[in-house]
């Protein structure tokens, strides 16, 4: 039932939407934002994917080319470097592409107890899953405000919200991510841009592949569904918030988790 809903929610925008739309996405080489990418794609949005690995993103962009027949500009940049989201905009606009939907998924994740947690560790999570993120969104601000619209999805986390044991790092920059999508809403609240995130539960992705079979276990058995996330759990909220349909949606986030936690 569920699947067959927004199949046909999906098949109605796709009649609708605006032609020639573009969505950025971030960490689009692997993972959620690789299933993003082929599902912005199958809507006909063009893409500019973003990644840190130049071969990985060219072999997904030939593939939805093929696939779907839209344009895809690649972008390969570490996006905590400095001065990487205005580069990074600087060549979409040389470029000649329009961005409509920034969709900030580039993430980083390493399990570490506080005791045995040092500075670059920290730094590395911050850089890697906040700086990213608070830059990239103030270079587009300015992009959309020209054209009077646009849509931003940022990627945190339910454990935001629920937290957990030797991921102090981690949650406390994915609690950020949650603070400044709020802040962020804000401050653009009464201009046509919407600043909204996901806070996914523990999905099988590759970025939680090192996690032991054990802890994976107790993760699945604290969860109501009884099962880890598949990535076509949590695709569709990004695409929701992407729609039309999520005009009113200002400063949300959205938490496909199985029931994990009830925000």
């Amino acid at each position: 039932m569920g699947e067959t809903y927004f199949e046909a929610f999906r098949l109605l925008r796709c009649q609708s939407m605006v032609s020639n739309q573009t969505a950025l996405i971030t960490g689009a080489s692997a993972g959620l934002g690789y299933e993003f990418a082929h599902l912005f794609a199958r809507d006909k949005y063009n893409l500019v994917l973003v990644a840190r690995s130049g071969p990985k993103l060219a072999d997904v962009a030939d593939q939805l080319r093929q696939q779907h027949g839209i344009t895809v500009k690649t972008i390969p940049l570490d996006l905590g470097l400095p001065h990487a989201s205005q580069s990074l905009f600087e060549e979409t606009q040389r470029a000649g592409i329009h961005v409509d939907i920034l969709v900030n998924n580039a993430a980083a994740y390493l399990m570490s107890p506080l005791g045995g947690t040092n500075e670059l560790a920290v730094d590395t999570m911050l850089s890697a899953n906040v700086k990213g993120v608070f830059f990239l969104c103030q270079s587009v601000l300015p992009i959309f405000e020209r054209s009077g619209s646009g849509k931003i999805i940022n990627t945190a986390s339910q454990l935001a919200y629920k937290a957990s044991p030797g991921l102090s790092h981690y949650v406390a920059a994915k609690a950020a991510i949650v603070a400044f999508t709020r802040c962020l809403a804000l401050e653009i609240g009464a201009r046509n841009v919407n600043a909204n995130c996901v806070g996914p539960g523990a999905t099988r992705t590759p970025l939680i592949a090192d996690i032991s079979e054990e802890l994976m276990g107790n993760i699945r058995r604290s969860i109501p569904k009884g099962r880890i996330g598949e990535v076509d759990d949590i695709v569709p909220s990004y695409v929701f918030l992407a729609s039309d349909e999520a005009q009113f949606y200002q400063g949300q986030c959205i938490s496909p988790n199985g029931g994990d936690i009830f925000l």
